[in-house]
């Protein structure tokens, strides 16, 4: 019994910390779905008027939240799928095979995530403009999943390192391909950390906000971080409630994978089968 209250003095500074935050998410929720005089606190009606995006146009200029969304959801699970693709089969390289300059590449990846994405975005935009791919989904996935390639091969050569050699060498032993061993026994070992990737990888892309803005900036490729963007834009005639209620639609997804796949993201230490 004693050691279930150990930890409160800990409990009660997190909780504090954690107060403002829950407060304003409380308030964001309330005015999303009510109308409040000025001056007051309380609100005094109910509605879904501040929904109406998704229903009809906010701006005759900008894209609708549907397509906003639809392009947010593109960008993100194709830059996670691209990302985790390719960091399984380099991190594994990384990992077992002794090939020239491997020091080098490993260095080079800790070099390469030390870089902000604001110090290379005029860079970036001027070869995106040479290449034709200015303004296009396929560009902005390009550089997203540049950008964050060196992280997930990092995580995933580490979770590499972790898996006995004795596990690949039975497998070898008995007769099977490096690809057949690798597919069927070390890909299960790292599984929590391929979820992990993956979906750390999508809630990057969903919330990236610089290089679609930056990169991206037109109608038909805006995403839902810009399309909040665009709603205060204009500060003379900003609708905060609007611009709540977009928040709330823009991270119902976030709260939905985070309630599905929240014991992959806690067991991200977890280890597949034992060998």
């Amino acid at each position: 019994m004693v050691s279930k209250y150990r930890n409160w003095p800990i409990l009660v500074v997190l909780s504090i910390l954690s107060l403002p935050l829950v407060i304003m998410c409380f308030y964001s929720i309330i005015d999303a779905f009510t109308n409040t005089r000025p001056g007051s606190l309380i609100p005094n009606e109910f509605t879904i008027q501040h929904f109406r995006f998704l229903w009809e146009s906010i701006d005759s200029g900008r894209a609708s939240a549907w397509v906003a969304a639809l392009n947010t959801f593109i960008f993100a699970s194709s830059t996670a799928l691209l990302i985790t693709a390719v960091s399984l089969t380099a991190a594994y390289a990384l990992s077992r095979l002794n090939f020239p300059a491997r020091g080098f590449f490993l260095a080079g990846l800790i070099i390469l995530h030390a870089f902000p994405t604001i110090t290379l975005i005029i860079a970036i935009f001027l070869i995106l403009q040479i290449l034709g791919l200015y303004n296009t989904l396929l560009g902005v996935i390009m550089v997203k999943m540049a950008l964050e390639l060196p992280f997930g091969i990092w995580i995933m050569k580490g979770f590499y390192d972790t898996v006995p050699w004795e596990i690949e060498m039975a497998g070898v032993q008995d007769g099977a391909s490096r690809f057949h061993v690798w597919w069927k026994l070390v890909l299960p070992q790292v599984q929590p950390g391929l979820m992990a990737l993956m979906l750390f990888s999508f809630l990057s892309g969903w919330s990236e906000y610089v290089l679609p803005l930056v990169l991206a900036p037109g109608s038909d490729t805006q995403m839902l971080s810009t399309y909040l963007d665009a709603l205060i834009a204009d500060d003379t005639k900003t609708d905060f409630n609007l611009f709540k209620a977009v928040g709330l639609f823009y991270a119902a997804p976030v709260l939905v994978i985070y309630l599905f796949f929240q014991k992959h993201l806690m067991n991200i230490y977890g280890g597949g089968t034992k060998g």
